[in-house]
């Protein structure tokens, strides 16, 4: 199938973007707006393209947080083409994002804004508590990446309204971090994901569990001890009670599939000996 007809608009700046996507849908890297439009499950009479746009492509310092272009690539980040971007922890979430023709198009905005609950971006950044920058025509806002996603596929962004950065806090070597999925097989959705992160010099300390029938669900009093105690904590009757409050609704299998993310996910990032258990 292909795509209902669109008039098609190549956005050369960020206001002239705005002032076109009234009643229009934006469009970047469309390796999640293109098949939908193929399936003809979005059919808008217009598509702004906001790709080329210099401010949505650029990475820079905004005082204590680094500033990312939503459309900045996947690939981009994973080959550390920006230095300011050059950590293991958004490195290795890159990298493992569906496949190599995808992370060369797809852009980090693009798939905050698509809001799939399985996604990579969605997790990642939560467990960094890194907000969002969004923009209209009439004026800007910034919101937590934890409060973006409403549920599957639904966000908080409003009509004319698009992502135009990433707002992450600058990361550094004291940050202690996992990330972890089950696939079926290499380059799919993930079936259970967690992400987590301990920073002693920042306070920061977030455990998140993703691929939810919904947005990603912070599991703030497992954090709390680790942070206090240290891995062990992280038990398996704590990490079991912790994904049963996170999902009240699962069955007894989508729990325990999720408690070994949770679980591998924790000892990639206190480097225990089943951090890359597959």
């Amino acid at each position: 199938m292909k795509a209902a007809a669109f008039e098609y608009v190549r956005a050369t700046s960020l206001p002239d973007a705005l002032r076109e996507l009234n009643g229009a849908k934006p469009i970047s890297g469309s390796q999640s707006m293109g098949p939908m439009l193929n399936l003809r499950l979005a059919r808008p009479g217009r598509v702004v393209d906001v790709s080329r746009i210099a401010d949505l492509r650029s990475v820079s310092e905004a005082g204590e947080v680094v500033r990312v272009g939503a459309a900045v690539t996947h690939a981009e980040i994973e080959d550390g083409k920006h230095a300011l971007l050059r950590h293991p922890y958004l490195q290795h979430v890159a990298s493992g994002i569906a496949y190599r023709a995808i992370r060369n198009r797809g852009t980090i905005g693009g798939s905050l804004a698509h809001a799939d609950p399985a996604a990579d971006w969605p997790l990642a950044l939560s467990a960094l508590d890194a907000r969002l920058e969004l923009s209209k025509a009439d004026g800007t806002r910034q919101v937590r990446v934890s409060e973006f996603m409403l549920g599957a596929f639904t966000t908080v962004l409003e009509e004319g309204e698009i992502i135009t950065a990433v707002l992450l806090p600058k990361l550094g070597t004291t940050l202690r971090w996992g990330y972890y999925k089950l696939c079926r097989k290499t380059g799919e959705f993930a079936h259970a994901s967690a992400a987590a992160a301990f920073d002693a010099r920042t306070g920061l300390a977030r455990v998140v569990l993703g691929a939810l029938d919904g947005p990603p669900a912070a599991l703030d009093e497992l954090a709390r001890q680790i942070a206090q105690r240290g891995p062990a904590a992280a038990t398996e009757d704590a990490l079991t009670q912790a994904v049963a409050s996170a999902m009240p609704n699962a069955d007894g299998i989508d729990r325990q599939i999720h408690a070994a993310a949770l679980e591998r996910c924790l000892a990639q990032a206190f480097g225990l000996a089943n951090a890359t258990t597959a």
